[in-house]
């Protein structure tokens, strides 16, 4: 299995920080992939940084790159997960929404349907769940070109808000990074369960 992990914005997309301008999401997506990475590698999971640049890089590269990888490797041997952080409002101001959220195409997968709610499941057992309104379906449906024009299955993740003052500091925390990042490994060693049943 290839865990394939996209970092999401580089350091030249607009916007993208904390009302403070005390967190970027490139800076804390990057610095999430490579834990999570570290975490794959431990489980024997083989991790492959989709973006090591710094700079931003278009959806449409990103889905080239990940479509090649399922060419080279069997799409039924991938999987995506793009890794962002959330945001209520791009007005600069604090708000209250809170909380994880996991996203799928359209017209996504059953695979990708179940690793989304896999990884819902662990956010619930991590309580982050926040106040944003439940989903029956343990996932969100959202038109984003990374889970929808990519061949494996994919899901991205929504992780917190960082214009919620108690998500940002969680999110800057030593101990938020690790709950988030072992979220993720953990819903991935249980896909990989899944799949070999």
């Amino acid at each position: 299995m290839i865990l394939i992990l996209d970092n999401g914005h580089g350091s030249n997309t607009p916007g993208k920080c904390s009302p403070d301008k005390r967190l970027r999401e490139y800076e804390w997506a990057r610095e999430m992939v490579q834990l999570i990475s570290y975490k794959a590698t431990k489980a024997g999971i083989e991790p492959f940084i989709l973006v090591p640049e710094l700079t931003d890089v278009s959806l449409k590269e990103r889905t080239r790159r990940v479509n090649k990888i399922c060419a080279l490797k069997g799409t039924s041997n991938c999987v995506l997960l793009s890794v962002h952080i959330n945001a209520a409002g791009a007005d600069g101001k604090w708000h209250n929404a809170r909380g994880w959220t996991g996203w799928v195409a359209p017209k996504s997968s059953q695979n990708s349907k179940t690793l989304a709610r896999l990884l819902y499941i662990e956010a619930l057992k991590a309580n982050l769940k926040g106040n944003r309104a439940d989903s029956s379906s343990c996932y969100w449906v959202g038109n984003f070109a990374i889970v929808r024009d990519t061949k494996c299955p994919a899901v991205l993740t929504e992780n917190l808000f960082m214009d919620n003052q108690e998500d940002l500091a969680f999110l800057e925390s030593a101990a938020g990074k690790e709950i988030i990042a072992n979220l993720h490994i953990e819903a991935i060693k249980k896909y990989i369960v899944h799949l070999n049943k």
